[in-house]
């Protein structure tokens, strides 16, 4: 029987950053000849960032400059090494510690903040031990893996646009039942509680390593503005565009402190944002890697009636300027709705659901 890895392997990873950066660090030691591809938006995000510490574990790659195209070049044998990172990112962390699991030897990855930490908490349910000591995490290999079985919570990452939604919305009272309260992925949750939002957690359980609880929000007249800091950004990087609408609506000066990462998402989403909001009648504004949102003290009603906003292609913008229609009371038409599928296909389909209902309900979010 022809052994089916003795082609190259051509790995199309469509928008996802976080496949095509994890896979990097599945393929680097397996003596694969693999290219790692992905659609003209992740072409265009930077993989350098995985590729640097990678290589100091001895892995092998060809790129178009940093970027997708990645061709992952077998026979590199890999050894363990201490790396340090320029930015928190668990996407760059986890590909580190994967790729170590296969080098000889001790690898740790440290950042200079926290970042997610999923693969932490779900590495030893499969066999592999990981230690933790502050911001630096170490694994050794080799490290062979383990099957196991485990139920995976609701993303909170989209959880957040429908609890913005409802706080902003009147008459919303919605509970999103299952989802991850991780503190390293939670943090637009607790931004809202902090700007006022009537938002609580219910039923808080763990399942294996993970928090889970029902996240309750209600709609509330009033929020406040808030500072969001630094080191809370990686909490909530994804979730900026629809807390942004958020601090539209809100009673003061909100302001995103050192999210400059905004600018190399699946598109700019820091200019986007700040030309969305200006659609709405909103200023926003960046100060070098600071986004600042000027609230309009509690008013939910536009100057305009109708706007078109381009997407990008981008599924967050495509979410959040829906949403920002409903709250804001505009009409909004989107160059391109259909983005929406590459992190949550039945969207549109959901919110209707909640309108129908009085957005009064609970809502399963399936990560």
């Amino acid at each position: 029987m022809p052994d089916p890895l003795a082609h190259p392997l051509m790995i199309d990873c469509g928008n996802s950053g976080t496949t095509a950066r994890l896979f990097m660090g599945v393929l680097a030691g397996l003596g694969i000849d693999a290219t790692l591809t992905g659609d003209s938006s992740l072409s265009m995000r930077p993989m350098q960032r995985v590729i640097e510490p990678l290589s100091e574990l001895g892995a092998c790659f060809e790129s178009d400059n940093g970027h997708l195209p990645v061709h992952v070049i077998p026979a590199c044998p890999l050894h363990g090494a201490h790396i340090t990172t320029r930015q928190a990112s668990a996407q760059v962390k986890s590909a580190v510690l994967l790729a170590g699991m296969q080098a000889q030897g001790v690898t740790s990855v440290t950042e200079p903040s926290k970042s997610r930490d999923h693969t932490e908490l779900l590495l030893p349910a499969f066999g592999v031990a990981v230690e933790v000591d502050g911001l630096t995490a170490r694994v050794e290999g080799p490290a062979p893996l383990r099957a196991h079985d485990m139920s995976v919570p609701g993303d909170p990452s989209s959880g957040a646009f429908i609890a913005v939604a409802a706080a902003l919305c009147p008459g919303s009272d919605v509970v999103l039942e299952q989802v991850a309260l991780n503190p390293t992925r939670s943090g637009a949750f607790e931004v809202l509680r902090r700007m006022g939002a009537r938002l609580s957690y219910e039923n808080e359980r763990m399942e294996g390593s993970e928090p889970v609880g029902d996240v309750h929000v209600a709609y509330t007249p009033a929020l406040v503005a808030t500072h969001v800091t630094p080191d809370e950004i990686p909490t909530l990087i994804d979730e900026i565009p629809i807390l942004a609408v958020a601090a539209a609506s809100a009673s003061g000066e909100t302001v995103f402190e050192s999210c400059g990462e905004l600018r190399v998402k699946e598109s700019d989403r820091m200019a986007a944002i700040i030309e969305g909001l200006d659609a709405f009648g909103v200023t926003a504004f960046a100060d070098g890697d600071d986004l600042h949102v000027v609230g309009t003290n509690g008013s939910r009603e536009s100057t305009a009636q109708h706007v078109s906003l381009v997407t990008h292609g981008d599924h967050r913008l495509a979410m959040t300027w829906y949403l920002a229609g409903e709250a804001f009371g505009v009409d909004v038409e989107l160059d391109d709705s259909d983005c929406v599928c590459v992190s949550w296909p039945d969207f549109f389909a959901d919110m209707e659901s909640l309108q129908r209902r009085g957005a009064t309900l609970p809502l399963t979010l399936d990560d």
